[in-house]
């Protein structure tokens, strides 16, 4: 099993050499771990993974060699939880069903069809084609389905929705998450240009010596702490369709934060309007406009915009898109604004690449950042970082 181990390894584009082979024999026969497949499973990869980005790699090995070894099957039996029958229970509409149903119109019809609606509904409806409700083919409700319409409460299912009305309650994202950042922090390290600033708080051993060596006695010379010049402005889409994605962002912002000492981020949702927030928990109370941002914080800031781009392209296109307030410019105007005056702007997208060109507005922002849309991924981190140290016109 274990030679079979090492030719997987190979296989795998993992350089596993019978030496390394041999000390981990040798660490298996002096017992330095306990006798459980999870620690055989660390030992091993400390073994064998000499680069971070080969870690996801050798679990694939590890899991199909050592098939099972590590799985705990319950013998209890499981209840089945009310959400999931709630699911079951819902209208399924197929895709000869969807092709049937017809959009309402534009954004303009749509809001004032609703308006119409609300002054003239007097009671509840499910699974209609006309007036607000649930599981039905109304453009207003939830729980069912239309090309393009306002989902007001209930959770979202195919993501057609131009707006949507409902209490939204989100979190801010937690820069103290370590697990998995590493990887990160290596793709990030691209983006560097020392500098020493600040108090001379470090021994400058060089300097001490000669100084010493010139003046016969112990002459020590101090020099400030070197650290990354790079300046950031991270803005981060929080809530919604973003919600999935909140290990992944949580461990960018977590090794962003460790990084770059001259960081500075601020919170949207969906689309950047005229208003930002530091704080998730007091997002209506304490908005800082985003043109005191713009003027604030010089061009010589990179920005890194994280967001899944998933929404109604009324809501980038339109002003009174937003799904949350009336906004008066576009979402599309305030993006053209960063890029014009921040030169060095890219977006980083949790969504896989292979699945952008089936959104409409994610086609739209990746056109507005002048392609500089990159997958949250080790390749596109990187790929990123290179756009930009790029020396910008």
């Amino acid at each position: 099993m274990f030679f079979n181990f090492i030719d997987e390894l190979r296989a795998a584009g993992i350089q596993a050499s019978f030496k390394e082979h041999l000390t981990l024999l040798e660490a298996l026969d002096k017992d330095v771990i306990e006798q459980t497949p999870e620690a055989f499973y660390y030992l091993s990869r400390a073994t064998f993974v000499k680069d971070e980005g080969l870690l996801d790699r050798f679990d694939q090995v590890f899991n199909r060699v050592f098939k099972g070894i590590l799985s705990d099957y319950g013998q209890q039996p499981v209840e089945i939880p009310e959400d999931w029958l709630k699911q079951v229970a819902e209208r399924f509409f197929s895709e000869e069903e969807m092709e049937q149903i017809k959009a309402l119109g534009d954004w303009d019809e749509i809001m004032e069809t609703l308006k119409k609606r609300i002054e003239e509904q007097e009671k509840r409806h499910s699974g209609g084609n006309k007036w607000i409700g649930t599981n039905g083919t109304s453009p207003f409700g939830h729980a069912g389905y239309n090309p393009e319409g306002v989902r007001i409460g209930g959770e979202g299912k195919h993501g057609r929705a131009v707006k949507v009305w409902e209490k939204r309650e989100f979190k801010n994202l937690d820069n103290t998450v370590e697990l998995g950042t590493r990887n990160i922090k290596v793709a990030l390290r691209r983006l560097r240009r020392f500098a020493r600033e600040g108090l001379a708080e470090e021994l400058d051993l060089d300097a001490t010596i000669t100084g010493t060596a010139k003046q016969g006695w112990l002459d020590i010379h101090m020099r400030p702490e070197r650290h990354n010049a790079v300046k950031v402005l991270l803005f981060l889409d929080v809530g919604g369709s973003m919600d999935p994605h909140i290990k992944l962002v949580e461990e960018l912002f977590s090794a962003v934060s460790a990084e770059f000492k001259n960081l500075e981020f601020f919170y949207f949702h969906n689309c950047l309007y005229e208003g930002l927030w530091k704080d998730n928990r007091r997002r209506y109370s304490e908005r800082t406009p985003t043109w005191d941002v713009l003027h604030k914080y010089g061009h010589d800031y990179k920005v890194i915009f994280v967001g899944d781009a998933a929404m109604s392209p009324y809501e980038i296109s339109h002003p009174g898109g937003s799904v949350e307030h009336f906004n008066e410019e576009s979402g599309a105007t305030w993006l053209q604004r960063v890029t014009h005056i921040y030169p060095a702007t890219v977006w980083l997208n949790p969504v896989p690449e292979r699945q952008w060109e089936y959104s409409s507005s994610t086609k739209l922002i990746h056109q507005l950042m002048n392609g500089s849309m990159y997958p949250l991924t080790l390749d596109g981190l990187d790929d990123a970082m290179r756009e930009l140290t790029r020396k910008k016109h």
